[in-house]
């Protein structure tokens, strides 16, 4: 059994949602913060993803006390704890909240920069994703004749970082006003680059887009990440 005080700390959850925001927890991180402890055979993590694996979520949101007591190291006070969430979480989903795009697939990211087609120059854009893949934030951050040294992974993740759209993943697409969507060398070179940067900083690079007057290509779909 790992123990969750052996993780890094900025992947244990409650520092998870103070340095990344709330968004970018998945589902069984949520769900440990508000269990705050384990068992003796298995860290507040792995018992949150075994009560999650037992009650999916369509299923955990109409669980019951006597339901939730069944799992060992589910006590009464954890029960109501979790009880009183969900049936908060009800009554806010009263409140129409912003419709943020989900961004999954290359269609997706290709209508989110359509413009980018005609261009004459070279731009290089960032979209900045939440856990739940929402677009929360785009940027056009470089302009003009693009190559490695000029496309930086500082200047994307600072924007990730920013605390207005902490980002839990990111999509990067450029244009090649050639015509030919096909990545050069350098093109491969600086993805990796920035993946690598991504890494350190728990942000992963969900895909890679270069877009044409005619068409798009996807790092992703042709595996190249």
């Amino acid at each position: 059994m790992s123990r969750l005080k052996d993780l890094p700390k900025v992947e244990r959850p409650r520092e998870k949602l103070i340095s990344k925001g709330v968004d970018n927890l998945r589902d069984e991180e949520l769900l440990a913060i508000l269990l705050g402890t384990g068992t003796k055979n298995k860290n507040v993590i792995e018992l949150s993803k075994q009560i999650l694996k037992a009650h999916p979520k369509k299923k955990l949101i109409n669980i019951t006390y006597k339901e939730l007591v069944r799992h060992p190291g589910i006590n009464m006070a954890k029960a109501c704890l979790i009880l009183s969430s969900i049936e908060l979480v009800k009554r806010l989903m009263n409140i129409k909240s912003e419709t943020l795009p989900i961004i999954e697939t290359k269609q997706d990211i290709v209508a989110q920069v359509s413009d980018l087609r005609d261009k004459k120059q070279e731009h290089f854009m960032v979209l900045y994703l939440n856990a739940r893949k929402e677009l929360i934030y785009k940027k056009d951050l470089f302009v003009g004749v693009l190559n490695g040294s000029l496309v930086h992974p500082r200047e994307i993740f600072v924007e990730a970082l920013n605390e207005e759209h902490i980002s839990a993943t990111i999509i990067l697409v450029h244009n090649h006003p050639s015509g030919d969507s096909e990545p050069s060398e350098e093109d491969i070179a600086t993805t990796k680059r920035i993946i690598d940067a991504g890494k350190l900083m728990g942000i992963s690079v969900q895909d890679h887009i270069i877009i044409s007057q005619m068409r798009a290509f996807s790092f992703k779909e042709n595996k190249l990440i």
